[in-house]
């Protein structure tokens, strides 16, 4: 059995904490067991509000993007605002939304063909090398 993480945290220093930073403590974080969110939210916090290698504009649309693919109307809700409060577009969010529906796409004829995956990656190295020699071409 794994051990249980432990935090220094109190789980009313992390409701406070909550509060301080949204405004306030939404439903759906208190329902988490309290000794589960001293733990998730300091991660939540950190990977979605605090700064990161990802742009916080950039980290949103790829969130965005998960939770369309997810068909989850709560995290689309919450990623395509929090994207917008961090600078998306519109259009932005719209393309992030086409891209989540294209890998969506090809990823299942992918797996419906169960395409051989060495041919794939041999492929897409040719497509690699190929693209590069345009690109360094133009250049």
């Amino acid at each position: 059995m794994a051990a249980t993480p432990t935090t220094n945290t109190s789980y009313q220093d992390t409701l406070t904490d909550i509060e301080d930073t949204l405004g306030v403590v939404p439903g759906f974080m208190a329902a988490v067991p309290e000794d589960a969110l001293v733990h998730e939210w300091p991660v939540f916090k950190q990977y979605t509000l605090g700064e990161t290698e990802i742009p916080p504009k950039y980290r949103e649309l790829m969130q965005f993007a998960v939770a369309s693919s997810h068909h989850c109307q709560y995290c689309s809700t919450f990623h395509s605002g929090a994207a917008e409060l961090n600078g998306a577009t519109e259009e932005e969010i719209a393309e992030a939304g086409l891209l989540t529906s294209i890998t969506q796409r090809w990823s299942s004829m992918l797996h419906a063909q169960q395409y051989d995956y060495d041919t794939f990656v041999d492929e897409f190295n040719q497509i690699g090398a190929y693209l590069t020699e345009q690109q360094q071409a133009a250049n």
